[in-house]
């Protein structure tokens, strides 16, 4: 299956790099590639800008669900910018007016602005929006636990398992033992040690006499 997703890569790719780029005759071959993207945990974001570019200039041929599929890839790939990209190249009347589109654009503003909780909660009510893609719970708690380990040292392990939308606690311990966190008797969850990642580094600046007397010559 890996290689028939490399396979249909190859072949996306040097439509990507031909004339035929914005082809819309190509949209077809591309709407498959972003499908066979979110059944098989992949990931092309370069395809993916091709086919919103082609709805833009073709917006008989738009779909919901495609863009839908692209959309939560791009989640699924914060903190880079791949939604914000994605997002920009959507005509505003379907941000609007396509329910699920707009129910993505608020799940990922909830992610972007680390409403963690909430976003689990709205998860929860449109579950079918995520059905056919594969890995995206586990992508977002990537991101989740890389935006822990930047802000805390500690934090209580019950808000941990609230922030990684697993109120039941069964897979915190999955996570922490991924990126070696430790919790002590009092449910405190050690994420990182400030003092032991600073480390001073001694700063020498070498200036040559040449460079000083062409300093005082234009002061003079």
């Amino acid at each position: 299956m890996a290689a028939s997703f490399e396979q249909m890569r190859a072949n996306v790719g040097k439509l990507l790099r031909g004339i035929d780029r914005y082809n819309p005759e190509n949209l077809a071959t591309l709407e498959r590639y972003v499908e066979t993207q979110a059944r098989e945990n992949a990931y092309d974001l370069e395809a993916n800008l091709a086919v919103l570019k082609l709805y833009q200039f073709n917006p008989a041929y738009f779909q919901t669900h495609v863009t839908s599929q692209i959309l939560l890839k791009a989640l699924t790939n914060l903190p880079h910018t791949d939604f914000t990209l994605c997002k920009c190249m959507i005509e505003q009347t379907h941000q609007q007016e396509e329910r699920p589109i707009r129910q993505i654009l608020y799940l990922g503003n909830l992610l972007e602005t680390c409403h963690f909780q909430s976003f689990w909660s709205s998860l929860e009510e449109n579950r079918e929006l995520i059905d056919s893609i594969a890995g995206f719970e586990d992508s977002v708690r990537k991101f989740i636990c890389h935006v822990v380990g930047i802000t805390y040292q500690t934090i209580d392990r019950r808000l941990l398992a609230e922030m990684l939308g697993d109120p039941l606690d069964t897979q915190v311990k999955l996570w922490m033992n991924k990126y070696g966190w430790t919790e002590d008797e009092n449910g405190q969850v050690f994420i990182f040690n400030q003092e032991e990642s600073v480390k001073p580094k001694n700063i020498v600046e070498k200036i040559d006499f040449e460079s000083v007397s062409s300093i005082m010559a234009t002061s003079q």
